[in-house]
């Protein structure tokens, strides 16, 4: 069922998108976390939409409001019940929501490079002070800069699910949607492709010099703060990393 764009108290059967069970229980379980995720419960309702529950009554309202945000964030209307979730189909005004909010993304956090060449030369840095091998230094940086960018994820969540209406508002919703996901997925894939040149930078296993335009380019945000980094770190890590930067800054 869909949720007409013109009227919010009003639905319209639609058919269930293919693999829409499998992505909200995704969803909810990556709110859920790692403790509570085995406790999510989906099943399909006999009209269409899914609902949602948890076995465990613990911060079952908490988890809950988390899941509902999500779960509108992605498009779809959720309904809340005394104990359960109840998830009715795509939204043109949580689609609406889902679009503002990518298109805030790409001319806010992933618009600018300097936050993430920052964040991944602090964790870069600390990982090898805890003793981190140089060569996992890279996967690990990549990982936490994932989790602060939060979108990739976000996007992961919906591998599988085919998103369709019958109603010609949702799906030009559902197009627009798809178009700045894409946007969304390669900037993203940008940002992490730095981070990842940053750590193996920090690491000292650089690798050998890119052409322009292979992707975002070595900043003086990521030379200032190498060289601000204490220089603890056996074989100098920070001084090489400050080398090797401004070797790239001059190409």
């Amino acid at each position: 069922m869909t949720m007409d764009s013109l009227d919010g108290s009003r639905f319209l059967e639609d058919p269930v998108s293919r693999g829409q069970q499998q992505v909200v229980r995704r969803i909810c379980a990556r709110v859920a976390g790692p403790l509570t995720s085995r406790d999510v419960q989906v099943a399909e309702l006999p009209l269409g939409g899914v609902e949602i529950w948890l076995d465990s009554p613990r911060h079952r309202w908490r988890l809950h409001h988390r899941m509902a945000r999500e779960l509108r964030l992605a498009g779809w209307h959720t309904e809340p019940g005394p104990d359960r979730l109840l998830l009715l189909g795509w939204s043109a005004v949580c689609l609406g929501h889902r679009a503002r909010m990518l298109g805030a993304a790409l001319s806010g956090r992933l618009a600018h490079f300097d936050r993430t060449s920052f964040a991944a030369v602090m964790i870069a840095t600390r990982l090898r002070h805890e003793g981190m091998p140089a060569a996992e230094l890279p996967a690990a940086v990549v990982e936490r800069c994932r989790d602060a960018l939060r979108w990739p994820v976000r996007l992961a969540d919906l591998d599988g699910l085919e998103r369709r209406s019958s109603l010609e508002p949702i799906r030009l919703r559902l197009a627009q949607v798809a178009g700045l996901e894409s946007k969304v997925s390669r900037r993203c894939a940008e940002h992490l492709a730095l981070a990842a040149r940053v750590a193996r930078t920090v690491a000292g296993t650089a690798p050998p010099a890119r052409s322009r335009a292979g992707g975002p380019r070595a900043g003086l945000t990521e030379r200032m703060v190498c060289v601000s980094v204490p220089n603890s770190v056996p074989g100098s890590v920070p001084d090489r990393a400050a080398t090797a930067l401004d070797q790239e800054t001059a190409r």
